[in-house]
């Protein structure tokens, strides 16, 4: 390019950019009238702004809890109007949660219902319970005594207990052996009966067998009542003797 013509362009240059930012409107010479804001409909645009931060897609409720807010700002059920509920909301977000304090004390019907429940399901004085306390103490503790007296009691009769079981496994192992010895002489009389070898399998031996079984019952029946009969007599003749002798 030739050197002689730049000063031309750059001229050039500059009168464009000064058009480009000039203006034809009448230049203003009144100030223009006070402009107002609607205050709810800025508060609305907030709101609306704030709401659409929000993404964690959480519920109100849920979002505001987080927050450390109240969950509801406007109640969305009955339980929301009720007295425990705003006591819980002014127990834990204070003046926050916009509960008057008033409601955290109780009122007279409430104080007159705890009295009466109270007087239902405590009716005696601490003096009577603490009294009742140390009778069943002092019970329980009579209670242990007597127990551990019977069982020291019980201890001392152990030995004798002992010796009266043995006695008594000792008479049923005798009553088993007198059965079998018993059991034995009789099917050798069976045999004996016949006068040969016969199976004890066999039914003429097993017939004998009863018999010889209900025989020997019958003998033993008979002794066991003769037995009797000597007793009753003995006794008869010793209450004889002594009503003789006085």
């Amino acid at each position: 390019m030739n050197l002689c013509l730049r000063p031309r362009i750059l001229k050039t240059s500059l009168i464009s950019n000064l058009c480009r930012f000039s203006t034809t409107a009448p230049e203003i010479t009144e100030q223009s009238e006070p402009v107002f804001i609607d205050t709810d409909d800025a508060l609305a645009r907030e709101a609306e702004i704030e709401k659409k931060r929000n993404k964690s897609r959480l519920s109100e409720a849920h979002y505001n809890t987080i927050h450390g807010r109240k969950p509801y700002e406007t109640p969305k059920c009955i339980a929301h109007l009720t007295v425990k509920y705003n006591r819980k909301m002014y127990g834990k977000y204070g003046s926050a949660s916009g509960v008057n304090p008033s409601l955290c004390w109780p009122s007279k019907e409430d104080i007159q219902e705890k009295l009466e429940y109270e007087a239902v399901a405590y009716p005696f004085t601490i003096k009577e319970m603490m009294e009742t306390a140390a009778k069943k103490k002092r019970d329980a503790q009579l209670a242990i005594e007597k127990r551990e007296q019977e069982l020291a009691v019980k201890f001392e009769k152990l030995a004798i207990w002992k010796k009266e079981l043995q006695d008594r496994i000792a008479k049923k192992a005798a009553e088993v052996q007198a059965a079998k010895a018993k059991k034995e002489r009789l099917v050798e009389e069976v045999r004996r009966h016949f006068g040969f070898k016969l199976d004890p399998r066999d039914e003429r031996f097993q017939e004998m067998l009863a018999k010889r079984e209900k025989e020997q019952k019958k003998q033993e029946k008979q002794a066991r009542k003769e037995a009797r009969e000597n007793k009753m007599i003995a006794q008869i003749q010793q209450k004889s003797l002594n009503i003789d002798a006085n």
